[in-house]
């Protein structure tokens, strides 16, 4: 019997297993270089006019909470460990424990959107959204390029929020297909690209945090 009979998630045109999950994993890669180069253009933007108003991104980034950061951070890196032992659970055709560790990741990565959520709403309610009625209370000594901070601030921590949503989403389907036996050690690509996707966006979040709360915290 072929491996196109043997194997029902094999596609049609790869010739084996191992071609198809090298073709999935190559496409993935493809994917995150584009992504790289998106991010990588906003900490350019970051980086050099980070060099130009130094006083004034120094004195934003004061006005962001540390703590709230640091702890989005803890959650995402437990976040990877449980997708790196959801991808061993799929390899090791160990349904019950993928499904677990799937759905452990889709609860702490969306503890992160909600902790992100009430950042939002306290930089809302304090006044610290670029825009007509930027102005927290405590006169800052250059608001002009103080605002400019926070106009990267949201553009790309709201991205990276972004980017969460989506992931989780992915996350949300790969456990209905585990739940119904879809994934085991011979077909389990779906669940490793996903684990590739979810680790990039965890390593963006590591350089966020460093970038936008500590710059001045010395």
């Amino acid at each position: 019997m072929s491996e196109q009979h043997s194997n029902p998630a094999l596609l049609h045109h790869f010739d084996d297993a191992d071609q198809q999950f090298e073709a999935s994993t190559l496409g993935m890669w493809a994917f995150l270089i584009t992504e790289i180069m998106f991010f990588g253009g906003l900490f350019l933007g970051y980086t050099i006019y980070r060099a130009l108003y130094p006083e004034a991104f120094a004195e934003a980034s004061r006005l962001l909470d540390y703590r709230l950061g640091a702890i989005n951070t803890a959650v995402l890196i437990c976040s990877s460990l449980t997708m790196v032992l959801a991808v061993r659970a799929a390899q090791l055709s160990q349904r019950r424990a993928l499904v677990i560790f799937l759905v452990l990741t889709i609860i702490l990565g969306s503890a992160f959107l909600v902790n992100k959520g009430f950042e939002y709403a306290h930089k809302f309610h304090e006044h610290l959204v670029p825009g007509p009625n930027f102005g927290p209370a405590a006169p800052l000594t250059d608001p002009h390029h103080s605002q400019l901070f926070f106009s990267f601030y949201f553009g790309m921590t709201g991205l990276h929020a972004l980017h969460m949503i989506i992931g989780i989403g992915i996350l949300a389907v790969l456990v209905y297909q585990a739940w119904r036996g879809r994934f085991n050690s011979e077909y389990f690509a779906p669940v490793d690209i996903t684990g590739l996707y979810w680790h990039f966006v965890d390593i963006v979040w590591i350089f966020l945090f460093p970038l936008l709360y500590l710059i001045s915290r010395t």
